[in-house]
């Protein structure tokens, strides 16, 4: 299952291991334990600290396998093959059982392994999903660091009948204890605050306590990250607030138009803004999302933690989020049907009919690409014609289980109660109402910016843009903006780089100039 690269990389992986691993492997008779087990007998042949035990009358998942560490109970289990997406997560587990120091903050560290009672985690992904895997590796690593916490990755995939069970249909989807604990991308540090309420509030405290910044950036997405990076390089005190660090880059699945890097995926990318972000002095307040922003000689901004934050100046690179249908049903639907990742839920939906809602690429590519799972699209386009680029209408129209019906304004998602079970549209050439039959329904219409907290501080365009100038001010004086969530055209990784880059620029020749610095000795004020 593994080629010869990939191996000579894993093999190199594996010498870093300092105990001894048993992996131990729950099977039946079915092809997918012979899958499975193909593949542990390869990995446990790299490495002489791996032994691999063959279990067929245990009460476990079929297929999965344990990790533990000799003589100890890590508490780790993947219920599944872990390809594609997931392979990371099988390395770093077998690093961390084997004794390989985790690359993790070291006080979030010792939060885990203080946490008292028995905390049994369950996580559902599918292999393609790009948002699993850091939900994976955190609980993982809480299960090495705390013997009071189990985890296992579930496959939603090979595990359909659990999947239908549950009625899960977004991933990744945690259960604690039996109970849903919660959906979609967390950090560990979420997780965390999550447990321990306190956490939540201790560090707001923290954040609030803070000196005031020389700058501080809004958004850790591509604008944010490179606006961090270069007013770092100034030498000054640079802050990063981000409610997610990548952003929306976090869910993109392939990335071809990366000026100098012919393709990569966005984790991966995200990976490497954060690391070059890290590499210098730049404070990352991570999990924290902007709620105001009070404009002054000192500007404050007001975080959901009850925290506040004070700088000499701020460049908002807060960016967008995914435009809603805005009918009824939607939300009542949401991650019960209504979802806005193709490439995280589509294998949930295996065989099922499903309805994409949007014209443009990405509902053009999320239509070519469900339809290899799914058993009928219908791809729903408001305008008389798809926009997609030419060479994706091809493809698209050269599939068999697609449909595609353009003039047709969404107007409810309708379901039973529990599960979405068709949509409603209107045929805006003849003004019939249609109802389409099916089970899922994937939102992509677009991107709304994450402007809400700026309205009546920050001028904004009637799309609620942040409007700016050439050198990315805003009409707040000290204020600048960058990226998505701007007036700017083209929504663009490459372009949002680079206007971070500007607007950070700016901001540093407005504090040498600025004729306003923090009066010495202004005191930050503590969270309300």
């Amino acid at each position: 299952m593994l080629d010869a690269k990939l191996k000579t990389q894993l093999q190199a992986y594996l010498e870093k291991l300092t105990q001894p691993v048993d992996i131990t492997a729950s099977l039946d008779d079915g092809a997918s334990s012979a899958e499975m087990l193909a593949l542990l007998q390869e990995v446990a042949g790299l490495s002489d600290k791996l032994t691999l035990v063959e279990r067929r009358d245990d009460n476990e998942r079929k297929p999965s396998f344990a990790l533990n560490r000799k003589g100890a109970e890590m508490g780790v289990r993947f219920a599944g093959i872990p390809m594609g997406h997931e392979f990371t997560s099988l390395v770093l587990a077998m690093l961390q059982v084997g004794g390989y120091p985790p690359k993790a903050d070291l006080e979030v560290m010792e939060h885990i392994a203080s946490l008292r009672g028995e905390f049994n985690f369950e996580t559902y992904i599918s292999l393609s999903c790009q948002n699993c895997p850091d939900v994976v590796q955190a609980l993982n690593l809480m299960a090495v660091l705390n013997p009071g916490v189990r985890h296992v990755m579930v496959d939603g995939a090979l595990f359909q009948d659990e999947v239908n069970r549950r009625e899960i249909m977004a991933v990744p989807t945690v259960y604690l204890n039996g109970e849903v604990f919660g959906q979609g991308r967390m950090t560990l540090e979420e997780i965390v605050a999550k447990l321990d309420t306190g956490a939540a509030e201790r560090e707001a405290e923290k954040i609030s306590n803070k000196d005031v910044f020389d700058m501080l950036i809004v958004g850790g997405g591509p604008a944010g990250a490179a606006a961090g990076i270069y007013s770092a390089r100034k030498g000054i005190n640079t802050g990063v607030v981000a409610e997610r660090f990548g952003g929306q880059v976090l869910d993109t699945m392939s990335i071809e138009n990366f000026i100098s890097v012919k393709e990569t995926e966005g984790p991966k990318l995200v990976s490497a803004l954060e690391q070059h972000v890290k590499a210098y002095e730049v404070d990352v307040m991570n999990n924290q999302r902007a709620t105001g922003l009070v404009p002054g000689r000192v500007i404050e901004v007001k975080l959901a933690s009850g925290a506040t934050v004070k700088a000499k100046s701020v460049v908002l690179a807060t960016g967008a989020r995914w435009r809603n249908l805005n009918v009824p049903g939607e939300n009542e639907y949401r991650n019960k049907g209504v979802t806005y990742c193709p490439h995280c839920d589509g294998p949930l939906f295996k065989g099922k009919r499903v309805a994409v809602i949007g014209g443009g690429n990405s509902g053009v590519e999320a239509a070519i690409d469900l339809a290899g799972i799914v058993a009928h699209v219908t791809l729903l386009e408001f305008d008389g014609q798809l926009r997609a680029d030419a060479v994706l209408q091809r493809k698209l129209f050269s599939l068999p289980n697609v449909t595609v019906i353009t003039q047709a304004q969404t107007t409810e998602v309708v379901g039973d109660g529990s599960r979405v079970k068709g949509i409603r549209y209107t045929d805006r050439k003849s003004g019939a109402s249609n109802l389409v039959e099916l089970e899922g329904i994937f939102v992509q219409i677009g991107l709304l910016p994450n402007t809400d907290f700026l309205k009546g501080v920050v001028a904004l365009s009637p799309r609620g843009e942040i409007e700016v100038d050439a050198h990315g001010r805003t009409s707040v004086p000290g204020v600048f903006a960058a990226g998505d969530a701007t007036t700017t055209p083209y929504k663009q990784i490459v372009i949002a780089m680079g206007e971070g880059s500007r607007a950070a620029l700016a901001a540093f020749d407005y504090l040498i100039r600025s004729s306003a610095p923090a009066e010495e000795g202004v005191a930050v004020a503590a969270a309300a």
